[in-house]
């Protein structure tokens, strides 16, 4: 459920990202926090969605995200900056990050073995 999210997510995201500017959904939010909600829901769903694959969602995510905007140079209307390709990836891997350790301690408690009552 949360891989299909997650893509889900990533393609509303990639068309957003590139679409013209008037199929962009408007918010009274900052630029920035604009950027930041929608890049740390994909951290947290790919998060959820792949706990077994830290590494390679953490690493993959520079890639992508900088392709990602750096595609906005070709498409009218849009432009990329190294600010949002920033902001993006912090806040993917810091949603990341915040679901990876919430995941690691619900495992360690729910494996954790009960107390002896002798002790």
């Amino acid at each position: 459920m949360f891989r299909a999210a997650a893509w889900t997510a990533f393609v509303a995201t990639v068309f957003v990202t590139l679409a013209s500017p008037e199929f962009r959904p408007t918010t009274k939010l900052a630029h920035d926090l604009e950027h930041a909600l929608a890049f740390a829901l994909l951290g947290l769903l790919f998060g959820l969605g792949y706990p077994a694959h830290r590494l390679s969602i953490v690493l993959g995510a520079v890639p992508v995200i900088g392709f990602l905007e750096a595609l906005q140079l070709w498409m009218p209307g849009r432009h990329a900056r190294l600010e949002d390709f920033v902001v993006n990836l912090v806040t993917f891997w810091v949603a990341f990050a915040v679901v990876s350790v919430g995941l690691a301690l619900f495992d360690t408690r729910r494996t954790k073995p009960a107390p002896s009552e002798g002790a």
